[in-house]
């Protein structure tokens, strides 16, 4: 069960729920913003983009430090916005810790919760994901991994191969230490679960920072993705890992998603 708390008097509906996770025994919190709704748009129902934090954020990060205009962007494009908390926990679910099992509470528990308290086009030609950092390994993770679910998927300055980073963001509390778990490393990054789709199977865009820590991971993933043969968008930009990057990035994105819907019936 949900509780709903308004944020405020904004043009679009701006909820904070508390979704509850079976698999983790706990209640997520979750921001969703939603178009208003008027006489005309009364029966319409909306796509979905989910947009996923970084490390060290929370479900409020997209709109308090990256878009505030969220709430206005729902309703000029006709979108819902579905912002769920998810700790440091890269969006996988852990094998040695049971309350790190984001990638079930995610790509499982959370659609079904928006779908049955939300008029979305529960269908995974109305769903995208995208995230930031963090949030863009786990946008593909999850896209890659549960192609049934999304249609689209997106990553921004994605850690899209942490494998070089041994030592940060708490990767480690979710795999345990990689010096002594490589299997477990290597099964739970992006550039390896590419196999797991084939051309057409989403649509997808990535783009990072010609300044970002991340671009040489995202550079190697394109690569991959060429070699399979999976068409994508792939774009770098000046900019570097930071909000003023992610800002401008989603408007690139969100314009992606939008023709996505459009190309499958969506207006």
């Amino acid at each position: 069960m949900g509780l709903l708390v308004s944020l405020g008097a904004l043009a679009a509906k701006v909820d904070t729920v508390m979704v509850h996770s079976t698999v983790m025994n706990k209640d997520i919190k979750t921001v969703v913003i939603a178009p208003a709704e008027t006489r005309k748009t009364r029966d319409r129902r909306y796509p979905v983009v989910y947009l996923l934090h970084g490390a060290t954020g929370n479900c409020k990060y997209w709109l308090e430090k990256v878009k505030s205009d969220l709430p206005e962007i729902a309703d000029e494009k006709g979108m819902i916005f579905v912002t769920p908390d998810a700790l440091n926990s890269w969006y996988i679910d852990s094998p040695i810790n049971k309350k790190l099992q984001y990638e079930t509470f995610t790509a499982k528990e959370l659609v079904s919760y928006i779908d049955s308290h939300y008029k979305t086009i529960a269908d995974r030609k109305g769903r995208a994901v995208t995230g930031l950092s963090m949030g863009g390994h786990g946008a593909l993770y999850l896209a890659f991994r549960h192609k049934d679910t999304y249609g689209a998927c997106g990553s921004m300055s994605g850690g899209v191969d942490f494998r070089p980073f041994p030592q940060n963001w708490e990767i480690k509390y979710s795999l345990g230490e990689m010096a002594h778990n490589r299997k477990r490393w290597d099964d739970n990054v992006v550039v390896n679960q590419i196999g797991r789709i084939n051309n057409h199977d989403l649509a997808i865009t990535i783009d990072c920072g010609e300044s970002d820590f991340f671009l040489e991971v995202n550079k190697s993933l394109h690569e991959r993705l060429l070699g399979r043969g999976i068409d994508h968008d792939f774009t770098t930009r000046p900019g570097g890992h930071n909000p003023q990057y992610w800002h401008n990035a989603i408007d690139y994105q969100l314009l992606f998603f939008q023709k996505f819907f459009e190309a499958n019936g969506i207006r």
